[in-house]
């Protein structure tokens, strides 16, 4: 027990100490990010304050994975370490100089394949690894897309973190649950400083950390019960099906589906004249008020988990496209005066 609040507190106090720092670096070195046509703050704002997130989980998380019962083997852990190094490592490059596309996704792919050999040597068939690989780059590409405004990002590493950790908890899986919960703990630490209004953004450092991280503990969730993946895919509802709804009808319009924009819901609830605080309420009551029963639910009928799963997306998208025609209407009659 005294090991376990050690690491929690342990990742909460690197986070709020370096996220702290953090301001006064991106200040000296410059590393704001100015208001514009695709961006939804009004003030140049400070980034990259997710290092603190991804240092706190870098000497917790295997910390906890190593030290505490139902250790992992050291390889995982070894991998683990690895991954999260190098996507932190590109993305704290972005944000000090933007690199192109294939460079970041190399890296990414490089990672996730580290990972992802390193759980299936523990005894998993290897016709796993594309799926493995596919779903890591898109778990760090998706909640990068969904870093768009004040905290939304935070709130869902602290739920969806929490959330594993009770399934791994549950799972008889007291070292993944620590690992897990000192991810949230770590982004509660930096939602501090990121609450509306931001004083610093987590910059791709963090938020192609943390999608990471998400990927991992739920592939090793997974690793133990594959039943175990629907409850943890239900956690990540929100931001699953908006990052991907937005993605599909981009790519269907023939757009430059992996440029900046401004077209996934969240952003949508702030142009029609929502706060940020606002639009993050709003995933945070789906959270609760929706994925964590559900979530609970699947893991208590794990026979029933993949219907309950599918019945929580198809509920997603169609609130997805109710918002999203809704915020449509709002903005039709000035678009329709301009046009006039």
């Amino acid at each position: 027990m005294f090991m376990t609040i050690g690491w929690l507190l342990a990742s909460l106090l690197i986070t709020l100490l370096l996220v702290r720092a953090a301001i006064n670096y991106a200040h000296r070195r410059g590393m704001l990010d100015q208001p514009g046509q695709r961006r939804s703050h009004r003030l140049p704002t400070p980034r990259g304050g997710g290092i603190g997130i991804v240092v706190a989980t870098l000497i917790c998380a295997p910390g906890a994975l190593w030290s505490l019962p139902m250790a992992w083997p050291a390889s995982v852990i070894t991998g683990l370490f690895i991954a999260l190094f190098l996507v932190a490592l590109v993305g704290w490059w972005d944000d000090h100089r933007s690199l192109p596309v294939l460079p970041r996704l190399g890296v990414q792919l490089l990672a996730a394949g580290i990972f992802s050999l390193t759980l299936l040597a523990t005894g998993l068939s290897w016709w796993w690894l594309p799926l493995l690989l596919a779903g890591g780059v898109w778990s760090i590409n998706l909640h990068n897309f969904m870093d768009g405004i004040d905290g939304l990002l935070a709130q869902q590493a602290i739920f969806v973190g929490g959330g594993l950790a009770l399934l791994a908890y549950a799972a008889a899986q007291p070292a993944l649950a620590v690992a897990t919960a000192a991810l949230a703990m770590a982004a509660l630490g930096f939602w501090w400083f990121n609450r509306p209004p931001a004083r610093i953004f987590m910059g791709d450092v963090g938020s192609g950390s943390v999608g990471l991280l998400i990927f991992m503990f739920s592939a090793m969730l997974w690793r133990q019960d594959h039943r175990m993946l629907w409850p943890a895919l239900i956690l990540s509802s929100a931001f699953v099906v908006d990052a991907t709804l937005t993605l599909l009808t981009r790519m269907g319009r023939g757009r430059r589906w992996y440029t900046a924009h401004r077209e996934h819901l969240y952003q949508w609830l702030v142009r029609r004249g929502g706060t940020h605080a606002r639009a993050g309420a709003a995933y945070l009551g789906w959270n609760l008020l929706v994925a964590a029963p559900l979530a609970w639910l699947a893991w208590s009928h794990l026979r029933m988990a993949l219907p309950i799963t599918i019945v929580v997306y198809l509920g997603a998208a169609a609130a997805w496209l109710a918002l999203k025609r809704r915020c449509l209407r709002r903005r039709l009659p000035k678009a329709f005066h301009v046009t006039t």
